[in-house]
């Protein structure tokens, strides 16, 4: 029998935690599997911190997400947001499930195009494309979001005593009932500024506009929003036909469907406030069915999603470095990942599930990460069985933004893998090595070691 580890008596006031429709004890379960692939043996083979992906989340979300727009709409399109997470084996699984590339940069625009994404088939969006960026989309035969007036002026003076075209769209912001309102990016719909630009647009031959684009918020809880956002849309659609008799090909209703995960003060679960992914095609579809369109003459639905198709379909796992008490008597976990692996921490309360066995024992405690910095705090508090240095953690729903927005700061970027549909476990992104950072550096003469 092996000896049991001393931690000193403690007198607790005892707390049972708010009243839920369950009552008031939370039950644990190990999660020491992902996938059907034990997380001992993952983190065995390509060390702790790990992130994980599943292939088979990810084709399950995409075909759902297909189904729920395709059952209520003929036209239908989506195009996978490489913002959200432009890991290349990502990227494929969803352009193999029929989805386009929507990119916000240059680096997202040829990381597209390595991945074999035809140009016709890339949404440039974003407000920073510069004359180069543009003349690289124009070429590729590409879609053009155009986001403010210069771009436009740029775009013009670029093709300007050519032969060249450009199929170009406008982005809208509006006024969909939800503040503060994303006004800062696209012309207004309200003020007539997004108008304006349509006649500017119509006044050159060298830009064909095929589309109309909206993208009104990030992890949006109402439907009814996004019904007013296609409404107008619509419109602007309409006076386009009234006006030039030219027909809109596409209406871009953008991304930003809310997934599971918890948001920081809220007092209910994400998964029980979240609308369906049905919820929002039925107000999405509905909106541009009754908008009064010919038959022939119905645009296609571009849907950028992001966070909703990912977020679930990803792990983070870790392990306990120490545990300790603060100067207040709380228990403290530190952990080998911290916010700048999970940036999102700071903006969820993420599920954490210990990997291994546990006793009955449960506790408040704070989960720091290992960086040298106080913000280093992956949640203030949650309740988890007692835990022990060496011990592993499952953080879930990782999927979105995590690999993207993470830096390289104190610590180097782990290994990222994926569990394909037969369980099979492939590097899909190496880990960082020094010589990973130090690569780009250059030391001039006079200060190299003599």
């Amino acid at each position: 029998m092996s000896k049991l580890s001393y931690e000193r008596p403690f007198i607790q006031k005892l707390n049972t935690g708010s009243m839920n429709k369950f009552g008031t004890k939370t039950e644990f379960s190990p999660v020491s599997q992902l996938d059907g692939v034990p997380v001992k043996k993952l983190t065995d083979e390509y060390g702790s911190p790990l992130f994980v992906i599943s292939e088979r989340q990810i084709r399950k979300n995409s075909q759902n997400a297909n189904r729920a727009f395709k059952t209520r709409y003929p036209k239908i399109q989506f195009a996978w947001s490489y913002k959200t997470n432009y890991i290349d084996a990502v990227c494929n699984i969803f352009h193999q499930e029929g989805s386009w590339a929507e990119v916000v940069s240059v680096f997202e625009y040829k990381k597209a195009l390595r991945n074999g994404v035809s140009g016709n088939n890339i949404i440039f969006n974003g407000p920073d494309k510069s004359v180069e960026d543009l003349e690289l989309a124009v070429d590729n035969n590409s879609l053009i979001h155009i986001d403010h007036f210069d771009e436009l002026y740029s775009l013009v003076e670029l093709l300007s005593g050519g032969k060249k075209k450009a199929r170009v769209a406008i982005r809208v912001n509006m006024d969909t009932g939800i503040y503060p309102m994303w006004d800062r990016f696209g012309f207004n719909y309200e003020n007539g500024q997004a108008w304006n630009a349509i006649n500017k647009i119509m006044a050159h031959p060298e830009l064909e506009l095929v589309g109309l684009h909206c993208h009104i918020g990030t992890y949006m809880l109402s439907t009814s929003a996004y019904a007013t956002a296609a409404y107008k849309l619509c419109d602007l659609a309409k006076h386009i036909k009234l006006s030039y008799n030219l027909v809109v090909q596409y209406l871009d209703l953008g991304g930003g469907f809310a997934s599971s995960n918890t948001l920081k003060g809220s007092y209910l679960q994400g998964a029980d406030i979240i609308p369906t992914v049905d919820d929002y095609a039925e107000a999405i579809t509905s909106t541009v069915l009754n908008a009064g369109f010919k038959q022939d003459e119905l645009p296609t639905i571009i849907l950028e999603s992001g966070r909703a198709l990912i977020d679930d379909a990803a792990w983070l796992i870790g392990s306990v470095l120490a545990t300790k008490r603060l100067s207040d008597g709380r228990r403290a976990t530190v952990v080998d990942f911290g916010v700048n692996l999970l940036f999102n921490a700071f903006w969820y309360d993420y599920k954490i599930s210990p990997a291994q066995d546990f006793t009955h024992h449960t506790e408040d405690m704070a989960l720091y990460g290992p960086l040298c910095m106080n913000i280093d705090c992956i949640r203030e508090s949650v309740n988890l069985p007692l835990l022990n240095k060496g011990d592993q953690l499952v953080v879930h729903k990782v999927g979105a933004y995590n690999m993207t927005q993470w830096l390289q700061f104190i610590q180097m970027r782990p290994n990222v893998v994926l569990i394909d549909m037969e369980g099979n476990v492939h590097l899909v992104r190496e880990k960082e090595s020094i010589d990973t950072i130090i690569q780009q550096e250059r030391m001039p003469e006079y200060l190299k070691k003599k």
